[in-house]
């Protein structure tokens, strides 16, 4: 019997997730909400995906529209297993007390607290922390970047310390509000809250971050250096990432120097909305001075968090002990590989 999954939310990362949901066979989509009758609201209607008002006030707006809806979050939870919510950040306490009252599981994602959850989730780092669990919540883009690399050659080689200065894109692609247009603005408060968050997932690494946010809505690229206990060449490391499902090598030398090549490689290998859900590192642009390893890598905002969701739902559900075989499951059902 599938698991039936709620998303509350189709936006950015909401209708990904729905779409990954429905390559899988071990879980299925139960429905959707909005709260208004946007393009998102047709698009689920048009793929046949139940669409949920998230407040009973909401309906009036999508039944003028002529949209069709199949009730309220209300409604939906009681369907479901488990939600996805997929809301804007520093809402999830409000819905965490209604998936309470239902009597369901919910995930969140990274714009909520750690302790909106208690567990903060990546498919490689803690897997069993959430199994079985009531709620759980899946890091950010970028936290979910830092650790997908760092998690490995940590495991490998050990690490005494992490820099990882963010450049990050200033608005994703169909946002206008908050971008940049002609500025790179820091972030002031230091150390930046990111590595305090790969911490809930990596409590005994220690890393420091600082960020700039950039006039781009493509991708986040860090910088990052990290001083390793034990020596190692550059294909030494290279060769644990590669060894390591979702990250991906491009390289400088083929022509690949910008985000927006990438994202264009993306395109060229007709990745479902251009998405690139592993987290791509330039290979030439990996060196290793005595202990110390430099690095660039590259995060798509809107999609490198999406597996993670599955694996997640995996564990809190129950649906398989071995993480490697979920996270092998996820990736081949949506097309991640090398």
């Amino acid at each position: 019997m599938k698991v039936r999954v709620g998303i509350n939310g189709y936006g950015t990362i909401g209708k990904r997730v729905a779409f990954a949901i429905a390559k899988q066979d071990d879980m299925e989509i139960v429905g959707v909400t909005k709260t208004k009758p946007s393009y998102e609201a047709r698009l689920a209607n048009k793929e046949n995906i139940p669409l949920y008002a998230a407040k009973q006030e909401f309906v009036e707006a999508f039944e003028k529209e002529g949209i069709k809806m199949a009730g309220t979050l209300e409604d939906l939870l009681t369907k479901v297993d488990i939600v996805v919510d997929a809301t804007p950040g520093k809402m999830g306490k409000e819905y965490r007390a209604m998936y309470e009252k239902a009597g369901v599981k919910g995930i969140f994602q990274g714009g909520e607290e750690h302790g909106i959850a208690g567990i903060s989730f990546n498919s490689f780092a803690n897997y069993h922390e959430a199994w079985g669990a009531q709620f759980a919540r899946v890091v950010s883009c970028n936290t979910t970047g830092l650790i997908r690399t760092l998690f490995p050659v940590d495991n490998v080689f050990g690490t005494e310390r992490v820099f990882a200065a963010l450049v990050r894109r200033g608005a994703d692609p169909a946002d206008k509000k908050g971008a940049l247009l002609n500025a790179v603005e820091p972030t002031l408060k230091l150390p930046t809250h990111h590595g305090p968050d790969v911490q809930t997932v990596m409590p005994w690494l220690n890393i420091q971050t600082m960020s700039v946010t950039a006039p781009t809505t493509m991708m986040h690229i860090h910088c990052v250096t990290a001083d390793l206990k034990k020596k190692a060449k550059g294909e030494e490391i290279l060769s644990v990432w590669d060894n390591t499902p979702r990250i991906k090598f491009v390289s400088g030398k083929h022509g690949i120097k910008s985000s927006a090549q990438i994202m264009e490689l993306a395109r060229d290998l007709n990745r479902p909305r251009g998405d690139f859900m592993e987290i791509i590192v330039w290979e030439d642009g990996v060196k290793v001075v005595e202990k110390t390893l430099y690095y660039y890598q590259a995060i798509h905002q809107e999609s490198d968090v999406i597996p993670e969701n599955i694996d997640c739902i995996r564990s809190m559900m129950k649906l398989e002990k071995d993480p490697l075989r979920s996270i092998r499951k996820t990736d081949r059902t949506l097309g991640i590989g090398k």
